[in-house]
Parts: structure tokens; C-alpha cells; sequence
């Protein structure tokens, strides 16, 4: 998915990808390879007559009067042509010089290198002082190259005429940097955009081995990886363009922006470039050559990381802006719509807080609270932005929901193809915490293969009878019930013939449940042993034969989560030994889980806001499983680095506490589904790649 999510963004970027293809860009930064004073004409009247550059300018100015989003997702998808020539530096110019002419190409010298020298009308330069001026062009004595990027030209300047230059006291450093970042992210994204695109479609098309590449399994990864770097570039670039929307304008020094330019540093930029780099794997030789295209996107990217400055630096700034107490908190604008309902939705939260706490859990089944998005009468049925509203009230409230673990499974399967004597006798018990449920579907050899179980069922009369083995089966020690799925026709395909049971673990004979120890020393899971186990009729859901549908069950209102500016536990426990001390390279790890921890809780937002819009799943939901567990695994691992050799004694509980969820945290990688075989599901289902 691109930068844009509503509707308006959508089309506008579909468009502007469209007119930006019959510019023929990539042909003519070719046609000019060897020059160092192009001034690629074409392409910057195009866009002036398209208004690109200067559509967040006011229209009283010349402008389009969009915002600076509006900038974003059209500078994203001119990237994904590669427009050459003046575009980003005038963008740019129109934020924090907008008195300029809209004809004016203003050539922007962050460093010594200045942009668009060979187009540049005027230049935009710092004194020793650090004051800004914009000097006409015939003002300074300027040098051209042909660089890095074959789509852009940049040079050197030199002051000949001080008397031209018009001061700009509105303009700092610090405003031209991260409007900078603002807009080269969301270039940065266009170029990830196209590689991953690029990539993906070679791999429909090439053969080799008398196969689809993209079948291959290394490829398939290659690309899902490609596609969780794309998305979070994505996310970053969307949130530093939406945040700067008010404080270009203002010239507000806002720390939200200067967090999410920070974040966009640390991911975007190295993002694209690796993005870059797998693309030209995938498409092996061709990929090397200079006749192919993906070279020149490669370039891009390199030269836009070398304009924004070192992702070290900002993963630092990072560090201690988050130790300060500084964190991204996203804004849901709800357009009004939340009007009508939040007033009653606050009145029952308040209610709820107002009871004992032993009280409340009893209260959030009653009002539906406690699962808003299943139907009603256990839950509201609700949509999106009531599931927000409330999300926003309780946590106004200082109020959680208490978590239903595996009845958060079993339950919703029962209410969509349950009988009405099931859903009686098992919902709000299960609600209540009256009942405890434990989940028994993986076995020894069929774990992420769950459909190739072996565990049986025999009809007899009155039921079933089960044998055989699950294993990692948490709380099945202390479980009321179990769902299961077994065996119930061997004679036709593994994804038919099972059958899904409810099990009453406590009264069933012929149930063993032993522990298993894992990694951590403790006994979480269990493997749990079947011996003609009865099952009667009436504990059948759904059709015999039909289980494996009804394991994949989903409510037709999907969950709708509101993101918390809390991050993920071991990056914030990352920050509390930060703020005791660490070494500069430490800092810079910290940061870096900062800004990944950030980048998931985003791409929940995008997600919400998608859902809001009435839109179906984007690739976020899957991307942020495997993203989300990264931060996880490799933010516990960081803090047990960050207590350096004490966790070789057994100093103290807080550093016990930090090795434990250090070491439980390598489950997450396996449990729901390895991370290999769910970025094989990315692969085929979202990128559409051979089986």
C-alpha cells in the first residue's frame, strides 16, 4: 500500500503514477547521463503544469492548497517513476519559503552540497551564523556534476554578490532539515515501492529449474522481507508528513515532529536502500546491468540517505527524547463522527470505573465491552469507529479488559457455527471467567502443518472417541474445556475430514497432561494425551468433516484496536536502563528500537484508519505480526545486552526478569505459525507469488 490511505489520497496518487509514467523519466535521466548541467526541462514544466511542487502552497500564493500529506503522495509516486530533475528541493522551497514564486527553482544548501544547481533560479544558503539567505542565481559562482543519483544534479556554490541575498529569519536549520526528511521519506518510499513491484513481478515470469522463481522458497522470503522493509518505510513516511502538516506552517519546533522525523531517519532511508539492493538480487544478472532500471533506483536511495544525514545520529536523538517521556501519540481524527455516540459511551466507562474492581469484569459482559465487535448480545456488533471511541474512553478512564486468551478463540467459533444449546452454555461463562479454556490442535508432526494431524476420532454410539497427542497446549493444566481438532475421514485430502470437539478437560477419563518445561526453566505449556477420550454429539461444532473451516474462523466485525503511545515492553525497558547510563553505541541500539517499536504501533494506526475508511485489510496486519515480533524478540534480547556481564551472576530480579522474557520471547517466532511459513503466506496471498 502506498502513503495515501483515504479515498482522495488513493486516487491522486493513482493518478499522478499515471502521468508521471508518460513523462518517461527513467529514459530521460539516460538520455542525459553524461551531463552535468541538465536541466531536465521537460520533466520540471510537466510538473509545473501538474503543480507538484507547489501543491501544499496556499492558492492565494499559486498554490494547490493541500497539505502537506497532499505533498507527500505526490512526491511518492513521481519516486515511483523517477521524475527527474528539480522537484523535491522546490517542494520543499514552497513549505518554508512560501512567499517565494512558484516559478522560482530555489537550489537548497543543507551542507556544501547545494540541490538543483543547473535549474536553480535562487539559492537558499546559511551564513557562518547560521542565518538564511536566498541569493538570485547570478549571486553566486556555482559547479555542476553528473553524481551518484543519474536523476538529479547537485554541485557547489560560492557567494559572489552578499548584497543580493534577502534574509529569511522564519527559516532555521533545524525547519529546513526535518522538512528535509519530511519529503525525501516520502520519495524514499516510492522508490520501495517500485523495487519490491519490480522484483515481484520477475518473479512471476522468470523460470528457472523448469519452475516460477517465485516459487522458490529463498525468493518468496526475499520478497516478504521486501515487503515488511516497504511497509514500514511506508508507515514512517505517512506519520512525518501527517505530523508536519500544522508545524511548517506555524513554525512550530514541535517534538512530535522532530520524534517522527527522527523515526523516519532511522527507518526510511536504509530501508529504501535495502529495498534497492534485494531487487537487484531478485532479478539476478539482469538486475546487475546498466540497460535494466533498477539501478537507477538504487541511486536514488543512496543519494537521499546521503542527504538526510546519519540514521545513527537520529536513533540517539531517539534515545533521549524517549527518556525525557517523549513518545509518538497518533491523533484518530474521527471527522465528527464520533459525535453522536461518545457522550453515552463515556457515561457507561464511568460507570464501570465507579464499581470495585472485583465488580468490573461482570459489568464490561453486561454493556458488551469487554468484546465490542462480536454480536450482539455478547458483544455490540459494533463498527469501527465505535470500537475506537471506546478504546479512547476507557483508556480516558484508566481502565483495561481483562484478557479472555484461548476463549477468545473458542468463543467466537461457537457463536458463528455452534448450536444454540452450545452457545448457551458456554459464551458468558466463558466471558465471566467462569470457564477456562485450552487450545488443542498443534501435534508432534503437525505444528505450522496443522492440517496433517494424526490425533482420531472414532464414531460410537452417542459420540466419538479420541486418541492421540497435542502438544503446546498452555493453561490445558487447569483448562474447563478444550477445543480440538481430530481425525474424522483418513480417506479423503488433509484439509477435509477433521472434525472440531469441545472437550471437558476436568470430567473426561482418559486425558494425561504433562508439563513441558521450556527454555526459561518454567512449565508454561503442556503436551496433552488422548485415550479413547468421549466426545458426545451434542460437543460437535459445525458439520462433521468441516473443522478446518471453522478453525480459521473469523467474526464478520474484525477487532479494531486504538494504538497507545506505550511501546513494546522490552523497548521500554530498554529506555529505563538508557536513562541510567549506556554507552554511545548502545544509545544507538536503543534508538533503533525506539523507532521499529514506533513504526509497528503505525502500522496499527494505518490499519484503524483503513477500517474507519471502510476499507478491507492492507498488507499492515500481516507485516506488523512479523515486524512486531522482531521488536519483540530483538528488544528483550537488547536489554539483556544492556546489563553487560551481570547476567552471568544471579545478581538481582529485576535482571532475572529481563533474561526470562529475553528467553520466553524465542517462542514468538514459532507459536501462531513460524515466521518462515507466515512470510510464505505473505508471499503467495498478499504479493500474489507462485505456490
Amino acid at each position: 500500500m502506498s502513503i495515501g490511505i483515504s479515498d482522495e489520497h488513493v486516487e491522486l496518487a493513482a493518478s499522478l503514477r499515471k502521468w508521471a509514467a508518460d513523462l518517461k523519466g527513467r529514459e530521460l535521466a539516460r538520455a542525459a547521463e553524461t551531463d552535468a548541467d541538465a536541466t531536465f526541462e521537460t520533466a520540471w514544466q510537466a510538473g509545473q503544469e501538474m503543480g507538484i511542487a507547489t501543491i501544499g502552497l496556499p492558492e492565494s500564493a499559486g498554490g494547490g492548497g493541500g497539505s502537506v500529506l497532499d505533498v507527500a503522495v505526490a512526491l511518492e509516486a513521481c519516486a515511483y517513476e523517477l521524475v527527474p530533475g528539480p522537484l523535491l528541493g522546490p517542494a520543499v522551497a514552497s513549505l518554508v519559503l512560501p512567499e517565494m514564486s512558484a516559478d522560482a527553482i530555489v537550489g537548497i544548501g543543507l551542507s556544501d552540497v547545494i540541490w538543483d544547481l543547473p535549474s536553480a533560479t535562487h539559492v537558499l544558503l546559511a551564513d557562518a551564523g547560521g542565518s538564511w539567505s536566498v541569493y538570485p542565481r547570478d549571486a553566486v559562482e556555482a559547479s555542476s556534476s553528473v553524481g551518484l543519483d543519474l536523476s538529479r544534479r547537485f554541485g557547489t556554490a560560492r557567494v559572489v554578490d552578499e548584497s543580493a541575498g534577502v534574509a529569511v529569519p522564519g527559516v532555521t536549520t533545524d525547519l529546513l532539515r526535518r522538512t528535509t526528511i519530511t519529503l525525501a521519506a516520502a520519495e524514499a518510499a516510492g522508490v520501495a515501492r517500485w523495487c519490491l513491484a519490480t522484483a515481484v513481478e520477475y518473479a512471476k515470469v522468470r523460470e528457472q529449474f523448469g519452475q516460477k522463481i517465485g516459487a522458490f522458497q529463498a525468493i518468496k522470503h526475499l520478497c516478504a522481507e521486501m515487503l515488511e522493509t516497504a511497509e514500514a518505510v511506508t508507515a514512517a513516511a505517512w506519520d512525518v508528513a501527517g505530523v508536519c502538516q500544522v508545524n511548517v506552517a506555524e513554525r512550530d519546533d514541535d517534538e512530535q515532529w522532530e520524534f517522527a522525523a527522527d523515526v523516519a531517519v532511522a527507518i526510511v532511508f536504509d530501508g529504501a536502500v535495502e529495498v534497492a539492493k534485494s531487487c537487484i538480487q531478485v532479478l539476478g544478472g539482469i538486475g546487475f546491468t546498466f540497460e535494466h532500471d533498477a539501478h537507477l533506483y538504487l541511486r536514488r536511495a543512496l543519494a537521499l540517505r546521503a542527504l538526510v544525514g546519519d540514521s545513527d545520529a537520529a536513533a540517539e536523538r531517539l534515545t533521549a527524547s524517549a527518556v525525557d517521556g517523549t513518545r509518538r501519540r497518533v491523533h484518530l481524527d474521527l471527522d465528527g463522527r464520533d459525535e453522536p455516540i461518545r457522550g453515552e459511551i463515556r457515561e457507561t466507562v464511568e460507570r464501570i470505573a465507579a464499581l470495585p474492581p472485583e465488580e468490573r469484569r461482570a459489568a464490561f459482559v453486561e454493556t458488551g465491552y469487554l468484546t465490542p465487535h462480536w454480536p450482539a448480545p455478547d458483544g455490540l456488533g459494533a463498527d469501527a469507529v465505535t470500537q475506537v471511541v471506546i478504546d479512547q474512553e476507557l483508556a480516558r478512564a484508566g481502565l483495561t479488559r481483562s484478557d479472555i486468551v484461548i476463549a477468545g478463540w473458542a468463543v467466537p467459533t461457537i457463536l458463528e457455527h455452534g448450536t444454540e444449546e452450545q452457545r448457551e452454555r458456554f459464551v458468558r461463562p466463558s466471558l465471566l471467567a467462569e470457564l477456562t479454556w485450552c487450545q488443542l490442535f498443534s501435534e508432534p508432526g503437525a505444528g505450522s502443518d496443522l492440517a496433517s494431524l494424526r490425533t482420531r476420532a472414532t464414531k460410537v454410539d452417542g459420540g466419538w472417541k479420541l486418541s492421540g497427542q497435542k502438544v503446546w497446549n498452555s493453561v490445558a493444566e487447569r483448562a474447563d474445556w478444550g477445543i480440538c481438532l481430530a481425525r474424522t475421514n483418513p480417506d479423503v485430502p488433509k484439509h477435509k475430514g477433521i472434525t472440531y470437539f469441545l472437550v471437558d478437560m476436568k470430567n473426561s477419563p482418559g486425558i494425561d497432561v504433562r508439563p513441558l518445561r521450556e527454555i526459561t526453566g518454567k512449565a508454561l505449556f503442556n503436551e496433552v494425551f488422548l485415550d479413547d477420550v468421549f466426545v458426545p454429539d451434542e460437543m460437535v461444532v459445525g458439520e462433521v468433516d468441516d473443522g478446518w473451516r471453522l478453525a480459521r474462523t473469523t467474526l464478520a466485525n474484525e477487532r479494531v484496536a486504538m494504538a497507545t503511545a506505550r511501546l513494546s515492553k522490552s523497548t521500554e525497558r530498554a529506555i529505563e536502563l538508557a536513562a541510567a547510563g549506556v554507552t554511545s553505541a548502545q544509545r544507538v541500539a536503543v534508538g533503533r528500537s525506539i523507532a521499529l517499536a514506533t513504526v509497528c504501533s503505525l502500522l496499527g494506526v494505518r490499519g484503524t484508519l483503513r477500517s474507519l475508511a471502510g476499507q478491507g485489510p492492507g498488507a499492515e496486519s500481516s507485516v506488523a505480526k512479523l515486524l512486531g515480533v522482531r521488536n519483540r524478540q530483538d528488544g528483550a534480547e537488547l536489554v539483556v545486552s544492556l546489563h553487560g556481564d551481570a547476567v552471568l551472576l544471579d545478581a538481582s530480579d529485576d535482571v532475572r526478569a529481563d533474561v526470562w522474557e529475553m528467553l520466553n520471547t524465542r517462542c514468538l517466532s514459532i507459536a501462531g505459525g513460524t515466521t518462515q511459513i507466515l512470510r510464505n503466506v505473505a508471499g503467495e496471498r498478499i504479493l500474489g507469488l507462485p505456490r
